[in-house]
């Protein structure tokens, strides 16, 4: 996976080689391209990685559930992100708020 490159990119890529692949009688299983996608993920998925790894089973886990779960993740990430610069711009703005009423009453 590129840096900066998003799931569903890597997925069409990636997608796109294994069809290639196919079209030249190459015969690959889901699981094969499963297996190849999980490592090659960006260190920001690597806990995501091994969650899947450890709770599903590959052999049954098909290509869309695993985009699915990956892009679940990223979207879980964002949404933390979001909250926890809401969450410190509120602070930020009380914190100031506070110390003017607090100069105010000297």
């Amino acid at each position: 996976m590129k840096s900066g490159e998003t799931v569903d990119d890597y997925f069409v890529r990636t997608l796109s080689i294994a069809n290639r692949m196919r079209i030249h009688g190459e015969k690959l299983e889901d699981v094969f391209i499963i297996e190849k996608i999980l490592p090659s993920m960006a260190s920001k998925f690597d806990y995501i990685v091994c969650s899947i790894e450890k709770s599903n089973d590959i052999d049954i886990l098909s290509i869309d559930e695993l985009q699915s779960s990956l892009l679940i993740h990223k979207q879980r990430m964002s949404s933390h992100c979001e909250e926890e610069q809401a969450l410190q711009v509120n602070y930020v703005a009380r914190s100031s708020y506070n110390r003017g009423s607090w100069s105010r009453n000297l």
